[in-house]
């Protein structure tokens, strides 16, 4: 997801610049989150509460993982990318393709993506990635 930008050397030729803005990993948050439910210090109710829209969009598009769902080992999660930013509607842009990722990185405009992880039958969900492209 990395943003190309030119620039022109003394001789117009161009330079390709990678310019990754950022990635945040919450994986220490989400082993901090399954080891107090796992410890009883959550509840199962407070860690499965996806938005109904969330879950709609992981059991249509969702893409698959290899990963068991941490609460209730029942069901394999899927993951699920959004997109906000700039003419964009409030409660984001669901990001089905790599191709439509794309066309976002290829705008001059940034965005924030968000790569949740949802499991389809308990409703946990849990924040992997925020990258800005």
């Amino acid at each position: 997801m990395a943003r190309r930008q030119t620039q022109k050397k003394q001789r117009n030729e161009p330079v390709v610049v990678d310019a990754h803005l950022g990635e945040i990993d919450h994986r220490l948050t989400r082993r901090a989150v399954v080891n107090n439910f796992r410890r009883g210090i959550v509840s199962q109710d407070s860690v499965c509460d996806a938005h109904p829209e969330l879950l709609r969009v992981a059991r249509n598009f969702g893409r698959p993982t290899r990963v068991k769902c941490p609460i209730c080992a029942k069901d394999q999660l899927v993951t699920v990318t959004y997109l906000f930013g700039p003419r964009l509607p409030t409660h984001g842009k669901f990001i089905a393709t790599r191709a439509e990722l794309q066309q976002f990185v290829n705008r001059p405009e940034r965005y924030t993506g968000y790569l949740v992880e949802v499991c389809r039958s308990c409703a946990w969900h849990h924040l992997l990635k925020t990258r800005e492209i």
